[in-house]
């Protein structure tokens, strides 16, 4: 995913604009994972191989998210995934 791509990304739930946080990128600055996360209602969607999960609640599987975020607690600065 490319960086300028956030400016053209909303929060699926209340539409408000979503701050990047980027964990590994190429060589050529895609970003390779990072996360996006709703200052206004705290949702969070991580990018996982250049592509950002955007699902809606009801379809998101947190299981399957929960290894990833552990693996970046570092890097997020957290000890905890966020909900």
């Amino acid at each position: 995913m490319k960086a300028t791509l956030i400016h053209k990304l909303c929060c699926p739930f209340d539409k408000q604009d979503l701050k990047l946080t980027i964990i590994t990128q190429d060589v050529n600055q895609n970003i390779i994972e990072g996360l996006l996360s709703c200052p206004a209602c705290s949702r969070y969607y991580p990018i996982v191989y250049g592509i950002p999960i955007m699902n809606p609640d009801e379809y998101r599987e947190k299981r399957l998210e929960a290894p990833i975020m552990a693996r970046w607690a570092k890097q997020l600065g957290t000890t905890n995934t966020p909900e």
